[in-house]
């Protein structure tokens, strides 16, 4: 059985983490590289950061991003946000970082994820989706997704588990699922979504939005089927570490990665 991953994201706003409730980012989080260094010596899995600045020199905030990380940290790290572009792709690549995170430009230009898979690998490549519960008059009793863009504010009309069909297709080699309804309440991940996602393809799934503590990453791995459990602000402000999160877990029988020590 492979290992489950525990993985901290940072949501990096004008060199500063935040954290908000539904994609709000309005409330300062820490210095996101002095909380790479504690994740990385508490045995995290991988990391992952948003840059979320808006900025006309986005590219050269992400690649500066990448350089100060992949100098401090030994564990995989991706970087997303505002990746639009294949020239984005590279320069979080070429630059230091395992993977490429990419969201909203994949629904306006989905041919990105191919390229950028056949130029890196599928491996490099994460296909992150936003999703939101909607209601189906004709079928109120069936679960329905719907993918949005551009933090949570824009609708595409496209449903969640037909996207994360055709983003694997295209060569997407992980998924992120963040729920939009769950994301920053810490009233647990959307178990549901990542199970039927899970059961549909054949890559990680990587489970994001509304982590309150180690027992709902338990339920999400277990019941919800996701390869890892992503969170944020339990970890930020120290309500729990990542060694009590793996005991937690690895005592309910889930396998976890130990801790790696790196040494001369």
């Amino acid at each position: 059985m492979l290992a489950k991953r525990i993985i901290p994201c940072l949501d990096v706003k004008n060199g500063r983490n935040v954290r908000g409730v539904k994609f709000s980012a309005d409330v300062d989080a820490g210095d996101p590289i002095e909380l790479a260094q504690r994740y990385d010596a508490e045995g995290a899995d991988e990391l992952v950061f948003y840059d979320i600045t808006a900025s006309a020199e986005k590219r050269d905030i992400v690649g500066e991003l990448v350089r100060r990380v992949s100098e401090v940290v030994f564990i995989p790290f991706t970087v997303g946000g505002g990746v639009r572009t294949f020239e984005d792709i590279r320069t979080i690549i070429e630059g230091g970082a395992e993977k490429a995170s990419i969201n909203s430009a994949a629904v306006h230009t989905p041919e990105l994820i191919t390229q950028g898979a056949e130029s890196f690998g599928s491996q490099a490549i994460v296909a992150s989706i936003d999703a939101i519960r909607r209601v189906d008059e004709k079928q109120p009793d069936v679960l329905h997704w719907e993918v949005v863009i551009n933090g949570g504010r824009t609708d595409t009309g496209k449903g969640a588990l037909e996207w994360a069909e055709e983003l694997v297709d295209r060569g997407a080699g992980e998924l992120v699922l963040n729920s939009i309804d769950a994301d920053g309440t810490k009233d647990g991940y959307d178990i549901e979504l990542n199970r039927m996602v899970s059961e549909l393809v054949d890559v990680p799934i990587v489970a994001s939005g509304g982590a309150g503590g180690p027992e709902d990453m338990y339920e999400v791995l277990s019941k919800g089927q996701a390869s890892a459990a992503l969170a944020a602000s339990i970890f930020h402000y120290e309500h729990y570490s990542i060694p009590e999160v793996k005991a937690y877990l690895a005592e309910r029988d889930i396998v976890v990665r130990p801790k790696v020590s790196i040494g001369l």
